[in-house]
């Protein structure tokens, strides 16, 4: 009988691999926390229409990369693609947003049917950031603050560069859509595929077309921020003055829409050229129409999604993940003799008077000599020893693994007091 392998684009996470994983998403939600923003959690899966009215359908999220299905009801669902959509209906539904500021976080799986490769699954990680009910450029410069903030607590930040565009409002971007599309018109023959077919339905999205000729074609059309209205560029221009007195250095680029309807104003990317193609790490923006597009009351509001495997993946490749990462015990209890129960009893013991203490005790027996190695193949610091004599005594040897330093048999309160004191 053959074995059941997982499905294409959708990745175990290895024991090997949890450690780092763990302690990025401790980064993240330390940084998050300290700036006030909370927890929200809901469902992955959602009506499909959720999607369809905030992405856009002509995107190519929803046209080409949902998970969608019907369920035993008949009723078309979709596995969440994104998080801001779902974020926006949890707290619109459940009266979270109407003459109120949140500022809240979430995580989680999200899933695009999309050809896999590296940083880039069908199953992949978010960690998500929104804010509700303020309108000023103030809470824009915060977010980016943030990230930057972030980064650095990672050690990542000369690998990253903010990359920032202003969208405008609808009616800018309307007017701006009318006259790409009569200058691509011109040269439609000569741009790629995909450009050709959203020249017809997103024009917008040819802007960041990783086509050459396109790109080169592009170079003579017209510009987004000729377009804007004063609003608009007095908030991106008061965003960057910001950014400037915080020390967050930015580039500026005229082409970068993001791939979803429903942004407006400040978009945002935080790119790296360390990761290949997938250079994208972190990206957001404003998204003052979406609650009243879906139902609610108008709410200025604004977010951004971070990846978590490519983040995982950039914290490698630069050498940034700390030595300690992944070695996931101090000590390892090695029991010589019939001493299970004593052994038992003081390594519980140790664990109630040291919390933090990562502690594993040998079982299923064995020589001596065999549980040692075991001991140090586990890469804890240190083996507790508890044999026949440790046990009648109530004492246990401390023997150092990773240092040159002589065991040494202590009282348990004597061990206690060691362990706590590092």
């Amino acid at each position: 009988m053959s074995k059941i392998q997982s499905l294409r684009g959708m990745s175990d996470l290895l024991p090997e691999q949890s450690a780092l994983w763990q302690y990025l998403e401790d980064k993240i939600l330390s940084v998050l926390q300290s700036y006030g923003y909370r927890e929200i959690r809901f469902p992955i899966l959602e009506s499909t229409e959720l999607f369809k009215r905030s992405i856009g359908e002509v995107t190519d999220i929803v046209e080409k990369e949902m998970y969608t299905f019907a369920d035993r009801n008949g009723e078309s669902v979709t596995l969440r693609p994104e998080g801001t959509a779902g974020c926006v209906r949890a707290s619109e539904q459940n009266g979270l947003l109407y003459n109120q500021i949140q500022r809240l976080w979430y995580r989680g799986p999200m899933f695009r049917y999309e050809r896999p490769q590296k940083g880039r699954l069908r199953q992949f990680h978010q960690f998500g950031a929104e804010v509700f009910g303020l309108q000023g450029p103030d809470i824009d410069a915060e977010l980016l603050i943030m990230t930057a903030r972030l980064w650095r607590e990672l050690g990542i930040s000369e690998h990253l560069t903010l990359q920032l565009n202003s969208l405008g409002t609808a009616a800018c971007r309307a007017t701006f859509r009318e006259a790409l599309v009569v200058y691509l018109s011109g040269h439609r023959d000569q741009l790629d595929a995909d450009s050709q077919r959203r020249l017809d339905t997103n024009p917008l999205r040819i802007l960041d077309s990783k086509s050459p000729q396109t790109q080169e074609i592009l170079s003579g059309a017209p510009t987004l921020d000729d377009f804007l209205d004063t609003q608009s560029q007095a908030h991106f221009a008061q965003l960057c003055a910001l950014l400037d007195a915080a020390g967050v250095a930015y580039e500026i680029n005229h082409k970068l829409v993001r791939g979803l309807d429903y942004y407006g104003k400040t978009v945002f990317e935080w790119v790296t050229d360390a990761l290949g193609a997938q250079g994208t790490v972190c990206a957001g923006g404003r998204y003052d129409g979406l609650v009243e597009q879906l139902g609610g009351k108008p709410t200025p509001a604004i977010g951004f999604g971070l990846g978590e495997e490519r983040l995982a993946l950039l914290l490698d490749a630069v050498g940034a993940v700390p030595d300690s990462v992944g070695r996931h015990l101090d000590a390892y209890l090695v029991a010589v003799g019939d001493v299970s129960e004593a052994a038992l009893l003081i390594s519980e013991k140790l664990r109630t008077e040291c919390p933090q203490l990562r502690l594993q005790n040998h079982c299923g027996g064995g020589s001596f000599k065999n549980q040692l190695k075991k001991a140090d193949r586990s890469g804890a610091d240190i083996a507790l020893i508890v044999g026949e004599d440790e046990a009648q005594s109530g004492k246990v040897t401390i023997k150092y693994l990773r240092q040159h330093q002589e065991q040494v048999t202590l009282s348990i309160d004597e061990a206690v007091a060691l362990l706590k004191a590092g």
